[in-house]
C-alpha cells in the first residue's frame, strides 16, 4: 500500500478518536497536556518531540500553527547576570584537551563541570555540577553560599567518585575559573594519573556547550521559576 511505517504507527495511535472529535482538536487536546505537563516551558520543538514519543508524528511548522491558534507560548523568564567564572587570574591552565568532542565511548571517561547561581532568600548561591558525557548524566551537584574552591569544585568531586569509577584515561573539562585553576584542584587531579584535566579557550563558552546548556534548561524550566527560602 506504500504506506510508510510511520505513518501507520500514527494511524493506530490516533484511529481511536471518537468521532464528534476532529484530528485537529485531537492534536489540539495533546499538544495542550504535553505543554501544561512540561509546566508552560515547552514550544513547538520539544512539543513535536514529545508527540513522536507517542506516536503522534506531526510536522513541526504544524504543531507551531496550532500552537499559535491555541494562544500558548513557552514561558521564558528573566535571568540575571552574576559573575561566576572569573578567568582574569595567573594561574596555570590546563590544556582543551576535550577540544569540543562530546561523545563519549564509556561511562567515567569523559566529565564536564561548571558552576551557576540560583537565588536564595535574598542570597546569591551557588551550584555547581559535574555531568558524565556518555549518558549526560548530573553525577552530583553541590550548592554553596560562597564561591571557594573547597566549598564549590572540591566538595562536588569527591561526591561522584564514590559512585561511579572513572577510566584509566579520564578527562576533566572545564571553563577557566580560577576555582578550577587553583592549586587545591590541580594539585588533586596531578596526583591522579588517571586523570588529565581539560579547560576551555578563554572566553570560549562552546567549549563547554553541554554543561552551559544544561544550565539554561535548569534556569528556564526551574529555578528562575521559583523563589527558594532556604537552602533544605
Amino acid at each position: 500500500m506504500r504506506v510508510s511505517v510511520n505513518s501507520y504507527y500514527s494511524w493506530l495511535k490516533t484511529k481511536e478518536i471518537p468521532k464528534i472529535q476532529t484530528r485537529t482538536s485531537f492534536y489540539k487536546d495533546r499538544i495542550q497536556q504535553v505543554w501544561k505537563n512540561s509546566r508552560n516551558v515547552y514550544g513547538s520543538s520539544r512539543i513535536q518531540k514529545q508527540l513522536e514519543r507517542e506516536g503522534i508524528y506531526l510536522n513541526r511548522s504544524y504543531v507551531a500553527l496550532l500552537i499559535k491558534q491555541m494562544g500558548i507560548r513557552s514561558v521564558i523568564y528573566k535571568t540575571f547576570k552574576v559573575m561566576t567564572t572569573d578567568s582574569n587570574h595567573e594561574l596555570p591552565i590546563a590544556e582543551n584537551v576535550l577540544n569540543r568532542d562530546f561523545n563519549s565511548p564509556e561511562l567515567g571517561h569523559k566529565w564536564v563541570s561548571d558552576i551557576t547561581y540560583i537565588k536564595v532568600g535574598k542570597q546569591w548561591n551557588y551550584v555547581t555540577t559535574i555531568l558524565d558525557l556518555a549518558d549526560r548524566k548530573i553525577i552530583t551537584w553541590t550548592l554553596s553560599k560562597d564561591m571557594t574552591t573547597h566549598n564549590t569544585v572540591y566538595k562536588t568531586w569527591l561526591k561522584p567518585i564514590q559512585v561511579r569509577h572513572i577510566t584509566n584515561h579520564h578527562i576533566f573539562h572545564s571553563d577557566r575559573g580560577v576555582q578550577y585553576a587553583s592549586n587545591k584542584i590541580k594539585d588533586l587531579f596531578h596526583n591522579n594519573v588517571k586523570i588529565t584535566q581539560s579547560m576551555s579557550r578563554k572566553g570560549n563558552c562552546w567549549d563547554n556547550a553541554v554543561a552551559e546548556s544544561f544550565f539554561k534548561t535548569l534556569k528556564y524550566e526551574c529555578t528562575n521559576r521559583y523563589m527558594f527560602k532556604n537552602m533544605l
